[in-house]
């Protein structure tokens, strides 16, 4: 049965997050500080992290980074990480912290569980719900 770490202060978009799990028995952690994702994989690994861009003192950026560092050095096994942005301009963050997926907020539950599915079958996930569309001049 997989599990799915959610991080968020709030408990809307946990709330959120959970309402978008695809119906396969996945099992659900919660926890609302970046800081306790590290030592809470260390005691047992979820198959998908979820984090959430503003997370009090440690955000997703930081909490993903210190993760891949750790993995890196051997203390932590890898573990995929699904970022929830604030707005499209953070894909940026998303891509430089090297989280496998992300997702632009507003949290559309289809685009939630796609992403999910898919980074828990071992894929990516980048939302393009919010690409700019250009427009040629002529």
């Amino acid at each position: 049965m997989p599990e799915v770490l959610v991080v968020s202060d709030s408990s809307n978009v946990r709330e959120a997050v959970m309402a978008a799990l695809p119906d396969t028995g996945i099992t659900v952690r919660e926890m609302n500080h970046g800081a306790d994702v590290g030592p809470a994989v260390k005691v047992r690994r979820p198959d998908l992290v979820v984090l959430d861009q503003q997370i009090g003192r440690m955000g997703a950026m930081a909490t993903c980074s210190e993760l891949h560092l750790e993995q890196g050095a051997g203390r932590l096994p890898h573990v995929p990480i699904l970022m929830l942005l604030d707005r499209r301009a953070d894909v940026f963050l998303a891509r430089r912290s090297e989280a496998e997926g992300w997702v632009v907020k507003p949290l559309d539950p289809m685009r939630l569980g796609r992403a999910i599915t898919a980074l828990l079958a071992g894929g990516t996930f980048e939302d393009d719900a919010y690409r700019p569309v250009t427009v040629p001049l002529h």
